[in-house]
């Protein structure tokens, strides 16, 4: 399996991350992308409009979500303020049989977790764990590191997980996630060169009639609306982290017309790619 997004979360011996994710941050609107580790999601303002492969959710503030490994995974915000923080939970790998078989489990996917929780004490949880790693206070790993053990525990405890699938159901589920899989994964490595709806469905393994219908059931996005929203997000990192004049960093990301770039940065973030960069400056 070539995983979406290679990056190293955290460091090597503390391997979690933590993003504050509002209106300013590149990734406001998350592309679609999976990645090997587990990922948290609370919502502190607004709604967020999720999707899971191919399962929509839209929660809202005080609601908490839990992504599992490789589910491909992609949100719309809507007057939205979150927070994520991206893990491997190998790492709190022990000899104890029942907490490596159940780590274990969770990574080889033979555990699926469920995803939306609504459990006052699983949220209190969530919400020590985030706080924790927000204020990274003298000791917060050690906060963090128990916090994550707690979750665990909590799900493992409640049964807050499924072991088995209606096998037909896996299997088309599955085989979908892989054709977007390989979708996304060419838009990601190409979306700085012209490519066409031939080229990704050429690489998806499907035609490009069936292409259209099949992503947009998958991410309620047509393939050039999706290439477009990550364009945009490369754009974005761009005008945060370098001074390129705007017209070389529209180019860059695969833009060969200016106005174009600017009239879709804007419906996309709201404001115009000058804009973007002075309001993220301040």
């Amino acid at each position: 399996m070539i995983y979406n997004e290679l990056k190293q979360h955290g460091t090597e011996d503390f391997p979690v991350e933590f993003y504050h994710i509002d209106i300013s941050h590149p990734k406001y609107e998350m592309a679609y992308h999976w990645h090997s580790e587990v990922e948290l999601i609370r919502i502190l303002k607004g709604s967020l409009e999720l999707t899971l492969d191919n399962r929509h959710y839209t929660v809202h503030t005080g609601d908490t979500v839990f992504i599992n490994s490789e589910t491909v995974h992609g949100a719309k915000p809507v007057d939205c303020i979150y927070e994520c923080i991206v893990f491997n939970p190998q790492y709190l790998s022990v000899n104890e049989s029942g907490c490596k078989n159940f780590i274990d489990g969770i990574m080889n996917h033979s555990i699926h977790v469920t995803e939306i929780q609504h459990d006052p004490e699983y949220s209190n949880i969530i919400n020590i764990l985030f706080e924790s790693i927000k204020n990274s206070s003298k000791g917060y790993t050690l906060t963090v590191t128990g916090c994550l053990y707690m979750l665990l525990g909590f799900i493992r405890e409640r049964e807050l997980f499924s072991d088995t699938l209606p096998i037909d159901s896996a299997h088309k589920n599955e085989k979908n996630v892989i054709i977007l899989k390989k979708a996304l994964a060419f838009m990601r490595q190409n979306y700085d060169n012209q490519i066409t709806l031939a080229d990704i469905a050429d690489a998806a393994g499907i035609s490009p009639k069936y292409l259209c219908t099949f992503f947009k059931e998958m991410t309620d996005k047509t393939p050039f609306e999706y290439l477009n929203v990550y364009r945009v997000e490369r754009a974005a990192r761009k005008l945060i982290n370098s001074d390129s004049p705007v017209t070389q960093i529209a180019y860059s990301c695969g833009f060969n017309d200016l106005s174009y770039f600017i009239k879709t940065f804007k419906q996309i973030k709201g404001v115009t790619p000058k804009n973007f960069r002075k309001n993220t400056a301040q």
